[in-house]
């Protein structure tokens, strides 16, 4: 089998993918960031699925985000906008304005620390969640990020520089919260296990009315299936 290292937030995108990897045969080696978010309970989360998924490894990394701030998840001063204050979902990414949910630099940092496990296990496939469809507007999701960082891996490594030929795989780029489900579903994904809200507890469960719990919600809602969050 081939390694791959798969970015794992814990959250159901990153699970879904880590499900992907293994299918398409690759020996998953699971990558978690403790960037100084609000809550670790997604971290454990990340722990728990990578196990019941098949990961080869799992490792968390820790970075200080939280040193810089700028970020409703990585602020305690920013609050979490949520429907409660009468913020509405994908209202930032309709006024073409980045949400204060978007961490500075957060998936351009988790992708170098891939890219440089991935050239110590000689593995050429990074896989991340990040989706275009269903997210919030942050720009370090879009298709053309995604493309110039595997352009930048390919250049600024020995791997890339001798031929390797180094892939970022984002599978569910083009995929809404519901194809998503779906495609966890087919793949055994227990999305009981994951965590996705910005404001869980230290139980792992969910407020139910930030952005990432209503996107959540609404995927399972046009599935036609249950929804297995726990709530607070």
């Amino acid at each position: 089998m081939k390694n791959a290292v798969v970015l794992v937030s814990g959250g159901m995108d990153s699970a879904v993918v880590i499900a992907i990897a293994r299918e398409q045969g690759f020996a998953v080696h699971a990558l978690s960031v403790r960037y100084g978010q609000r809550h670790t309970s997604e971290l454990d989360a990340a722990d728990c699925v990578s196990k019941s998924l098949g990961a080869v490894a799992h490792k968390t990394v820790n970075v200080d985000l939280r040193s810089i701030g700028g970020s409703a998840l990585t602020d305690e001063t920013i609050s979490v906008p949520t429907d409660d204050d009468g913020h509405a979902i994908g209202q930032a990414a309709a006024k073409d304005a980045i949400p204060v949910t978007y961490v500075p630099a957060r998936n351009t940092i988790m992708l170098s620390v891939a890219l440089g496990w991935a050239e110590v296990l000689g593995a050429a496939d990074i896989f991340c969640g990040v989706n275009a469809v269903d997210y919030s507007g942050y720009p370090d999701c879009r298709p053309e990020f995604i493309a110039a960082f595997q352009n930048l891996a390919n250049l600024a490594t020995k791997a890339g520089v001798e031929g390797a030929g180094l892939r970022v795989h984002a599978p569910l780029q083009f995929m809404s919260k519901a194809d998503i489900v779906r495609e966890g579903l087919r793949l055994g994904v227990d999305f009981a296990e994951t965590v996705s809200c910005y404001k869980a507890d230290d139980q792992g469960r969910a407020c139910g009315h930030c952005d990432a719990c209503r996107l959540r919600a609404e995927g399972f809602i046009a599935a036609g299936v249950a929804d297995p969050t726990r709530y607070v």
